[in-house]
């Protein structure tokens, strides 16, 4: 596996508002900007269970709505680069019958009409997707991926194509996103764009991909809410993969109520789909009612609060006390070691992500970029080194799977005498992207740094369920994030906690001091 760390090849270029392959916007938009341009239009600023019950109600329509996250895409998103492909006059038409059909009483389910933004690594049929990658930019797949089906089916609006790390790992083809609350800083990846539409207000929900913490990472930069599912709970067929054993799929919104809304519509398995476990439906939005004061929770400090920075260190301990007088109270407690398992040294998980590349690299190498191009020649290198057989590379593939696959039926006995964990999201600050660009572009060896701290990845390998909050933020007004995980299939029960702390703080109210007339600061002077 190569030395460099995924977050080294996660947002290297400078020109963010470069090539973005944006529709034409309809001459019929509406504003959707108060006049002060200091908080998002009443109907834009809607959560997207406000949005979905005034559609059933008749009291907005889905046009309406589509029409102001399109305004609105049209003045923010060349400040924040969260979409690739704006898909206006597809949202236009879809809206308009959902509009139809809303009129003669007939509703497809609870997101009908509602605009939804998608990561443009899953598969749109007839729309290009394009996985932020040279490579991809003429792909325009036959199929829909089974979430984006399933959410059509409950009547999403689908209105754009939202901008990520290229292949969810590099650099991203089209510029890299920035974080809405600081236009300088790293909105972290590889679900960038879809975090930054939700905190801007351009669309009411969006999906994610999850390989190390890409729905929950950039859900905490960005302060919205991210959930990863249990491994297998939310099918990802149709989805351009990272690493297949890690790989999830998860909704980003603005609310823990909007998570579950969505969830409901994405959970449930699909034969078809290699990584889909059978599992009882569940209704995630009657479990946010389930009380909680009985809950144990446990507090993982070593190694997850190691090198916590102070103003993260601060919102999460005032975070967990909150929940602490919420619950049954708090206690310090461990979960299985993961020391092989960070991004630096993912134990021959790297042979799957080049397993999907290998026909691609050999034929179109110099369409990736370079960051890529070099990790993948790196990977390619390893398998073939005269010094390791392809037997032997193999082999611990093999063992690296047997090894996960035991931990995974185990790691819920960790849950003894507690229910569900809480730590911080990230233990950083969101970093200037100069600062970011400086570690990424270089390839020397190095010694691991503030860039390689990583809380997530664990429950990628654990295949557990993970939420990510808001929890305030740090003296310059950045966002920080706050984790609460339980054993498999407990979504219920984290969405639950979740919402209850939501409830008590009101975190989720606060919005990123975006105008229209907000500079946009170069990321190297």
């Amino acid at each position: 596996m190569p030395s460099l760390s995924r977050r080294q090849f996660s947002k290297a270029i400078a020109g963010t508002s470069a090539a973005l392959a944006v529709e034409t916007f309809g001459s019929s938009l509406m504003t959707a900007l108060a006049s002060d341009g200091s908080s998002a239009d009443p109907i834009a600023g809607l959560t997207l269970t406000e949005a979905a019950g005034k559609i059933r109600s008749g009291a907005v329509t889905s046009t309406a709505l589509t029409q102001a996250c399109l305004e609105r895409i049209h003045i923010y998103n060349p400040k924040v680069d969260a979409f690739i492909t704006v898909m206006s006059d597809y949202a236009l038409a879809q809206a308009a019958q959902m509009d139809r059909e809303q009129k003669a009483g007939k509703f497809r389910g609870p997101l009908h009409g509602v605009p939804i933004a998608l990561k443009d690594n899953i598969d749109t049929a007839g729309i290009r997707t394009t996985a932020a990658s040279k490579v991809y930019d003429d792909r325009v797949p036959t199929e829909d991926a089974e979430v984006v089906r399933r959410l059509g089916a409950a009547g999403a609006v689908f209105i754009g194509k939202a901008n990520l790390d290229e292949f969810a790992d590099a650099v991203s083809y089209f510029g890299s996103v920035r974080n809405p609350w600081g236009l300088d800083r790293d909105p972290s990846g590889s679900s960038s764009g879809s975090a930054a539409a939700v905190a801007t207000t351009l669309a009411y929900g969006a999906l994610g991909t999850d390989t190390g913490g890409s729905v929950r990472l950039p859900a905490a930069y960005c302060g919205v809410v991210g959930i990863k599912p249990t491994y297998g709970l939310v099918p990802i067929r149709g989805i351009v993969p990272l690493a297949v054993s890690l790989d999830h799929c998860g909704p980003i919104t603005r609310t823990v109520g909007d998570a579950a809304l969505m969830l409901n519509q994405m959970a449930g398995y699909d034969k078809l789909d290699i990584t889909s476990v059978q599992h009882p439906k569940e209704d995630y939005v009657a479990a946010l009612s389930q009380p909680v004061s009985g809950l144990r929770l446990g507090i993982p400090r070593a190694p997850f609060f190691d090198q916590v920075d102070a103003d993260t260190l601060q919102a999460v301990e005032a975070a967990i006390a909150v929940l602490s007088k919420m619950t049954k109270g708090t206690k310090d407690v461990c979960l299985p070691s993961l020391s092989g398992y960070s991004w630096l040294h993912l134990n021959s998980i790297g042979n799957e992500v080049y397993a999907y590349h290998e026909e691609l690299f050999a034929n179109s190498a110099n369409r990736y970029s370079l960051a890529l191009r070099l990790q993948l020649q790196q990977l390619k290198d390893e398998m073939n080194s005269p010094t390791s057989s392809g037997s032997a590379q193999v082999s611990a593939y093999i063992r690296h799977r047997w090894d996960m696959e035991l931990l995974r039926r185990t790691v819920d006995d960790a849950f003894t005498d507690f229910d569900l964990v809480v730590l911080p999201t990230q233990r950083i600050l969101p970093q200037k992207l100069s600062f970011v660009l400086e570690n990424e572009e270089s390839t020397k060896p190095r010694n691991p740094g503030v860039m390689d701290l990583d809380n997530c990845t664990a429950f990628n390998v654990f295949g557990l369920p993970a939420i990510s909050i808001p929890c305030g933020f740090s003296r310059d007004g950045l966002p920080v994030g706050v984790m609460i995980a339980g054993p498999h299939f407990s979504e219920g029960k984290i969405m639950a906690l979740a919402q209850a702390y939501e409830l008590e703080t009101k975190w989720d109210t606060h919005r990123p001091p975006l105008k229209p007339d907000t500079p946009v600061p170069p990321i190297r002077s």
